[in-house]
């Protein structure tokens, strides 16, 4: 295992931060870590954390684990993660409040999930019927962005945001779209550790596609059947299982 503390360029800062932890409700423990690490390396806001790779042999744990912390904290607005950059902190709170955010948003996630199914399900069908040229160009349009975003390495989150809009949008249902904006920004949230997990930005423009081509066919129960199957598929995030 590398020792942190001689081998990176922070060299004798984080060394009780960056010790080996136990693997019960590992992502809180990771969270508290990287938010005791950010303070023995003094840092502020525009800094950049140690790379995922000392991470996680400081801390003796995956990567994938160390990347799933992190996107912990950017969801909380802490740290924004950007691709080919690493880590860069944003801003510093105190850590009982972190914590305490980061719990009650896992909380919230299965019900996030159930209001994401209630609704969008029904709105994927409504957009098969209802939806006209210019949502269909609009769709596209949105996939385009996602898949570029990907090849370059991205994410996909803006394409993600705009394909859900126009969908939303073709189903010509007020209310419905009123309903979806009052959890906007919680589902924006899921939708950025969702995208984070390994694969997944793939998975979900494909299941984009999928759906898009129900809704080109005009097939009610087809594009609600698919988009079930999607919100099924990105709804399964490291924070509801045991473990990262």
């Amino acid at each position: 295992m590398t020792d942190l503390s001689k081998s990176s360029p922070h060299a004798g800062a984080g060394a009780y931060a960056l010790r080996p932890i136990q693997r019960s409700r590992l992502y809180e423990q990771l969270v508290e870590r990287l938010l005791l690490l950010i303070h023995e390396l003094n840092l502020t806001a525009g800094d950049r954390l140690p790379p995922e790779r000392e991470l996680a042999a400081g801390l003796g744990v995956s990567r994938a684990s160390v990347r799933q912390a992190l996107v912990v904290l950017e969801v909380q607005g802490l740290v924004e993660v950007r691709h080919g950059e690493g880590a860069i902190l944003l801003e510093t709170r105190p850590d009982s409040a972190v914590l305490s955010a980061v719990q009650a948003h896992t909380r919230r996630l299965p019900e996030i999930i159930e209001a994401r199914e209630a609704l969008e399900v029904k709105i994927a069908g409504l957009a098969a019927l209802r939806r006209t040229d210019e949502d269909l160009t609009r769709i596209d349009s949105a996939l385009d962005v996602m898949a570029r975003d990907i090849e370059a390495g991205g994410r996909g989150l803006e394409g993600d945001e705009l394909f859900h809009g126009s969908v939303t949008s073709a189903a010509r249902s007020g209310l419905l779209a009123d309903l979806m904006e009052v959890i906007s920004a919680k589902i924006r949230e899921s939708r950025l550790e969702s995208l984070s997990q390994p694969e997944r930005p793939e998975q979900s423009l494909a299941g984009h596609r999928k759906i898009a081509e129900a809704i080109r066919a005009q097939d009610e129960e087809a594009a609600a059947d698919v988009m079930a199957e999607h919100i099924r598929l990105v709804s399964d995030v490291a924070l509801l299982r045991d473990s990262l």
